[in-house]
């Protein structure tokens, strides 16, 4: 009876998953960008990437926990409360709003390193998403509010997209009127710029090989 059962378990595991990973869980940790403000939510990045993820064979499970008007100021507090799910990854894609409204960069630096921190604390692989902000803000705010990102990934070796919206922002027929949130079609790219960092990151494979 015994061989028989350890032949079943046997069986049983020979006739597993073969992908590379199984039962990933990933929280898309952001604001608005993340949220699919304006469009239907199977849209969103988030959305499209389980798709592209499932169709490329992983089991995969992408959170969506986008929030719009979401500051870095309650990035960790979230955090905390989201880790309840287990995630294996977390793409932090906060920031855009700290921008836009002009809020401190000490404090915007500061609250992503919380974050980071925290996650990385729980084993939680962290992909950063950079942002950028329009010109408006002066060139001195600008450029330091970009480096932000840069540097966070230094500091903590982190994978980095260097912008969420590369390929989207600035371009009217990729965006809602408001000029600021992608369309559908927009979510597309924004999906692709994010598969480009993440795939190579689950798979162990440079996406190019």
């Amino acid at each position: 009876m015994r061989f028989v059962l350890l032949l079943l378990l046997g069986i049983i595991g020979f006739c597993g998953p073969t992908n590379n990973e199984s039962n990933i869980k990933i929280l898309c940790l952001g604001d608005s960008l993340t949220e699919g403000y304006g469009i239907l939510k199977e849209y969103s990045y988030p959305s499209r990437l389980e798709e592209a993820l499932k169709i490329k064979g992983f089991s995969v499970k992408v959170i969506n926990s986008g929030q719009s008007g979401s500051t870095s100021k309650n990035g960790l507090k979230r955090i905390k409360w989201l880790s309840r799910m287990k995630p294996d990854y977390v793409i932090l894609a906060l920031g855009a709003n700290d921008g836009l409204r002009g809020l401190s960069l000490v404090e915007l630096e500061q609250n992503l390193s919380d974050v980071i921190e925290y996650a990385e604390g729980l084993k939680i692989k962290v992909v950063l998403a950079g942002m950028k902000i329009p010109p408006n803000y002066g060139p001195s705010y600008t450029l330091e509010f970009e480096k932000i990102f840069k540097r966070l990934a230094k500091t903590y070796e982190l994978p980095l997209i260097d912008f969420l919206l590369d390929g989207v922002a600035g371009k009217p027929d990729l965006n809602l009127p408001d000029g600021i949130h992608p369309t559908a079609e927009g979510y597309e790219i924004v999906t692709q710029n994010v598969l480009n960092i993440l795939l190579p990151i689950i798979t162990g494979v440079s996406i190019d090989e």
